[in-house]
């Protein structure tokens, strides 16, 4: 294993990978250590936080770990402005100081897509053991003797019972389907530069994704700023926060962040998110 130190401004690995983002899924996190070990390219990676100093990167090809590592974690973001545009009341104002350093993450748009089909109704813990159920059961094991994230090919080949005893239930049969279709003809990398708008009807138009789900995918997998996944406990908080608690639509509520937080939108809905579901926000 090589390794190197990488300084990195307004960080935090401890927020960013407990914030329900894909590499909470398929990445294993070491508390005590302040560490990740995750999957990419065929290889482990592991990044290590320290209360001061530099992040520490170990992997077999540390050069190649570092540009996943800078490109997974979004480090060219200007976090400053970032704050500045989404510290836009009392409430994100304190989302961001509690939980300054926590990065959204752009991940492969399959991986991403998998993941985020598997958490339809679920937790994060029951999607972490899924993930790893499913990564054990059909990914190939790489040059570097790691088990790698599972192919389209791999998924769509296995059955819904292969499929179920992994954990999946009623998921299994839209992952399959999605498995299938990017096998035939789709080519998720493809849109990497579509817009966003682009990005979100392809999504919608594969079995079992609706416009949460969607939205999750584009800011994830495609780093599409302009996505604001909407649960229910997001629309709650938001009906609370703007709308004097009344119901609003979806519609109007992608309306109301799109004029609030604009093209920062997607990191506004990482601080909502995270800010309350750790805190307990009662909306």
């Amino acid at each position: 294993m090589q390794h190197a130190d990488v300084r990195v401004d307004t960080f935090n690995l401890a927020h960013t990978f407990e914030s329900a983002q894909p590499i909470t899924f398929f990445g294993e996190f070491d508390r005590q250590g302040n560490s990740v070990d995750y999957v990419s390219s065929g290889m482990q990676i592991r990044v290590t936080q320290r209360s001061k100093g530099p992040i520490t990167i170990e992997a077999p090809d540390v050069k190649r770990a570092i540009a996943d590592f800078r490109a997974r974690f979004r480090l060219s973001d200007d976090m400053r402005h970032i704050y500045r545009q989404i510290s836009t009341d009392a409430f994100m104002g304190e989302a961001v100081r509690k939980y300054r350093g926590l990065r959204l993450t752009v991940n492969d748009p399959w991986e991403t897509t998998v993941v985020f089909i598997l958490s339809q109704f679920n937790n994060i813990k029951r999607i972490h053991l899924i993930t790893n159920r499913m990564v054990a059961s059909f990914g190939e094991v790489s040059e570097h003797g790691v088990k790698a994230f599972p192919t389209p090919d791999a998924l769509s080949r296995a059955t819904i019972r292969e499929l179920n005893a992994c954990g999946m239930g009623f998921r299994s049969k839209y992952l399959k389907a999605t498995a299938k279709a990017c096998v035939d003809s789709l080519d998720l990398n493809r849109y990497r530069r579509s817009s966003y708008a682009s990005v979100k009807e392809m999504l919608m138009e594969l079995p079992g994704i609706g416009d949460k789900v969607a939205d999750c995918i584009a800011l994830m997998g495609y780093g599409k700023l302009e996505a604001f996944p909407i649960d229910t406990w997001v629309k709650r908080t938001l009906e609370r926060l703007y709308f004097n608690g009344k119901g609003t639509s979806i519609k109007r509520l992608h309306e109301s962040v799109s004029e609030k937080w604009g093209d920062m939108q997607g990191y506004a809905q990482l601080y909502l998110y995270h800010h309350g579901r750790i805190d307990g926000y009662e909306a």
